[in-house]
């Protein structure tokens, strides 16, 4: 193709794919992993992701190559990280989360992305529909807000008693904003006061809960991010050493929380690869319409609740589909 007429192409948004996109299931297919938070902390969705591709029949070493970048939970790097990530000519770039979707999404506007996860991508700005993204970008999104309100809700099924509920939150999110906002009119409409707190870093959680302590908070939401979700195992200690019940994602109620409602971040990682693999084989992401999860898991953590003193109803264990024994 001819200079003049590629420039044309890529303002149409017709740019050609690279040539291992153009092939289909590519002789070396080149992933590459923007990561908002730590390899050691998300190793585990990084493998489902890995199994998805596996499942599919790419396999490092044969005919794919995965580039993983990390932040380290700084998401100002974010930015640096995805224009090395383009510098590397990948044919796809995969990523989690409002701040690396943004970061990725400004980086380049020819190499599709994959969002394996995202709180709310409408809302954040990531894009303007998600029936039509319209973009080199699209993944699976989990309602952030609507699951914030959830737990606040939860909050009053499983302690009626419960007068403040706390709200931790990493303002370096931008979809902390709307997050705030739902879990505002949740609280509102179970008659709960709601005290925001913030923590961009580990040293930050440690203040924020010794805060929480102080002003006798009753229980405490945590909302997917990847900070938080990096340090699940520090949030939930924290809330069991100041007899905070603790309620957010999966993966706080597995580490000592009182309860979780949520999607199972894992799956969504692995459904990532399904993205990847429409895109290798000719798709163009602004054709696929970004997926919302429709299967959410309640777990509650029995052997938490005992040593918080707190007897949870028969009928919210009935309906879990997890009980922490």
């Amino acid at each position: 193709m001819k200079r003049r007429e590629f420039i044309a192409a890529l303002l149409a948004g017709l740019a050609p794919a690279s040539p291992a996109i153009a092939q289909g299931a590519a002789k070396n297919l080149r992933v590459g992993f923007l990561g908002a938070s730590s390899a050691s902390s998300y190793g585990p969705f990084v493998a489902a992701l890995r199994a998805g591709l596996n499942d599919l029949g790419y396999v490092e070493g044969r005919n794919l190559v995965l580039e993983s970048r990390w932040a380290n939970g700084d998401y100002k790097r974010l930015t640096d990280l995805a224009a090395a990530l383009v510098g590397l000519d990948v044919d796809v770039i995969v990523t989690h989360g409002t701040p690396g979707a943004l970061a990725a999404e400004h980086a380049t506007a020819r190499i599709p992305i994959v969002m394996a996860i995202i709180g709310d991508p409408v809302a954040a700005g990531v894009v303007t529909s998600i029936r039509n993204p319209g973009r080199n970008i699209t993944g699976s999104t989990f309602f952030a807000p609507e699951l914030v309100a959830k737990r606040i809700a939860l909050v009053k099924d499983a302690i009626p008693a419960a007068r403040r509920v706390g709200l931790l939150v990493n303002p370096a999110n931008r979809v902390m904003q709307s997050v705030a906002e739902a879990a505002g009119t949740a609280a509102k409409a179970t008659n709960l006061e709601l005290a925001s707190f913030e923590a961009r870093q580990a040293s930050e959680i440690d203040s924020a809960f010794a805060t929480m302590a102080a002003k006798r908070i009753d229980a405490v939401v945590i909302p997917e991010d990847g900070v938080l979700i990096a340090n699940t195992k520090q949030i939930a200690a924290l809330a069991i050493a100041a007899r905070i019940p603790a309620v957010g994602f999966k993966q706080i109620a597995a580490a000592g929380g009182l309860l979780a409602y949520g999607v199972d971040i894992a799956a969504t990682f692995r459904h990532a690869a399904d993205f990847v693999d429409r895109i290798a084989k000719g798709a163009k992401p602004q054709d696929l319409p970004i997926e919302r999860a429709t299967r959410f898991q309640l777990v509650v953590n029995l052997k938490t609740a005992k040593t918080l003193g707190i007897d949870i109803a028969p009928k919210l264990l009935a309906v879990a589909d997890e009980v922490i024994e």
